[in-house]
């Protein structure tokens, strides 16, 4: 992939935005997704499911199943990797923005 395409990926695919893929396959460091982008697949690795607590293969989302997870990073050594976390925390706060209501003095 050249480098304007996936600076093309990367705008379409922005820091702290939500995405949803389908679980395509497992490894032992982490899940990889299939997302809208056919020639990148979305990782989530292990430290990115949860805030407390260990993550063991039996947690493993199953094989076909749709996740939401918040871009978090990408892989710029070969471009084809975007970097996920399902973590509830990171989803909580992408999910619902933070608004203050205007105080009248």
């Amino acid at each position: 992939m050249d480098s304007k395409n996936w600076e093309q990926i990367k705008s379409q695919s922005k820091l702290g935005q939500f995405v949803q893929g389908t679980v395509e396959f497992h490894a032992p460091f982490g899940v990889f997704l299939t997302i809208d982008e056919p020639l990148v697949k979305g990782l989530i690795k292990i430290p990115d499911f949860l805030d407390e607590g260990e993550m063991t293969e039996a947690m493993y989302p199953e094989i076909g199943t749709t996740l939401g997870a918040v871009v978090v990073g990408y892989n710029e050594s070969n471009c084809r990797e975007i970097y996920l976390s399902a973590r509830p925390s990171v989803l909580h706060k992408a999910l619902v923005p933070l608004s203050f209501p205007t105080l009248a003095v």
